[in-house]
């Protein structure tokens, strides 16, 4: 059985998530196929957006720590290996001109918080389990800080990499790092929900308002209103169907 699945909707692409048994822990190849499928949806005219999921109960428990065990000094350059590729799937969320909405429920711990906060939007379930718990195994939030970060402010993200306890959905939502909280049943489909309204604007307006965004999010007011000033000019020519 593949580990990662993907459903059509209209003009919603539907990534799940599919090791269920391993609360959909991240280990090489689904990491690996995740960042093709994104790399597909990028290039496929038919996708306009898209909604990242877990199969089963959990939305992610991050990353598979038992194939760690295999990263040993004599295995080569097996870890930078697995580093580079975890980097390379962070990156190609806002690489991607196309919205990706994250639907999070049950677990999403670690390198599976990270994962949710890659994604340009967020709905959460209420009872979500949310954070970083990497400290309490010895190990460091190490990639998936990046995103915490530049979301959630140094003071909120310290303090959820440090105390290295999970949060539910009421209080993502007051840190700024969920978009949407609702039961857990109903995460799914509110994701497909707001997905399908993006799917429905322009699709150049759409990507060059993702581009703008994340060009603009981390620059001087100057540079940014410069990267508008750009955008501003480009529009101009869009089709507006």
């Amino acid at each position: 059985m593949s580990t990662l699945l993907t459903q059509i909707h209209g003009a919603v692409l539907q990534i799940s998530l599919n090791r269920p048994e391993k609360h959909n822990a991240l280990n090489t190849d689904l990491t690996q196929r995740l960042l093709d499928s994104l790399e597909v949806a990028k290039h496929d005219p038919e996708v306009r957006a898209i909604v990242l999921h877990g199969k089963g109960k959990s939305f992610c428990a991050g990353a598979d720590t038992g194939e760690f065990k295999s990263f040993a000094p004599d295995t080569g350059n097996a870890a930078v290996d697995r580093a580079d590729l975890t980097t390379a799937l962070h990156l190609a969320f806002s690489r991607t001109a196309k919205p990706v909405i994250a639907a999070v429920h049950g677990n999403a711990l670690g390198g599976g918080a990270g994962l949710a906060l890659a994604c340009d939007m967020v709905v959460m379930a209420e009872d979500v389990r949310f954070g970083y718990p990497e400290l309490k195994h010895g190990i460091v939030a190490a990639v998936v800080l990046a995103n915490l970060v530049r979301q959630a402010g140094l003071k909120h993200a310290f303090e959820l990499v440090s105390m290295a306890e999970p949060i539910d959905g009421h209080r993502a939502l007051a840190l700024g790092l969920a978009n949407r909280v609702c039961p857990a049943g109903e995460v799914l489909d509110q994701a497909l929900a707001l997905a399908g309204k993006l799917a429905a604007w322009s699709p150049a307006a759409m990507a060059t308002t993702k581009r703008t965004f994340y060009r603009a999010a981390d620059l001087s007011l100057e540079a940014a209103l410069a990267v508008g000033r750009d955008a501003n000019v480009m529009m101009r020519g869009f089709d507006k169907k």
